[in-house]
């Protein structure tokens, strides 16, 4: 696996070593030892997967109890994946980072704990899995506004065309509101 630093130093790209021939592909997508080294010590708990319809932007979500940290990837189509540092002693805090995950790259990213993370679909659809360092408490969740201009996100939105958000994320806090960590 190679760990591929972002202007955020503790969010990291992972791209694994993918072996190849005429009957397909294997790779490792996750190994503790190495993943411990470079990213801290870190046990997961749950793994999830979603399916979403180009131009659905999920997020951006954190939990304010049950601090989670996400390891994410995607096994079909393409997306943005954001991580927006909400921990207010970083010298990142307010910073983003974005990479495009796909089927065809392979890569993942470590968002850890104290980071807003959410998606949006550039593909026809996606398939979206994550493992996280602990569970959903939907009652600790927060939704930061997608378009927050003290943010500054540059989202690759197909056509120019405002995405798809639940109600959720629709009336999610400004940035300057939200809890922080």
């Amino acid at each position: 696996m190679k760990f591929i630093s972002t202007k955020i130093p503790e969010v990291k790209i992972l791209e694994p070593k993918v072996f190849g021939d005429e009957r397909g592909y294997f790779m490792e997508t996750y190994k503790a030892p190495e993943f411990n080294e470079v990213c801290g010590d870190t046990v997961f708990v749950q793994d999830n997967h979603s399916k979403s319809g180009q131009g659905i932007l999920r997020g951006l979500h954190y939990q304010v109890e049950n601090t989670q940290g996400k390891l994410v990837r995607v096994v079909s189509g393409e997306v943005f994946d954001v991580a927006v540092d909400m921990r207010e002693k970083s010298e990142t805090f307010g910073h983003w980072v974005g990479v495009l995950l796909s089927e065809a790259n392979k890569r993942q990213l470590w968002v850890p704990e104290g980071f807003a993370h959410g998606f949006y679909v550039t593909s026809e659809y996606a398939e979206f899995v994550y493992k996280c360092t602990d569970y959903y408490n939907p009652k600790a969740e927060v939704s930061v506004r997608w378009d927050d201009p003290s943010i500054g996100i540059q989202w690759p939105l197909v056509n120019g065309v405002k995405p798809i958000l639940s109600e959720k994320d629709e009336n999610g806090l400004p940035f300057l509101d939200a809890p922080k960590f």
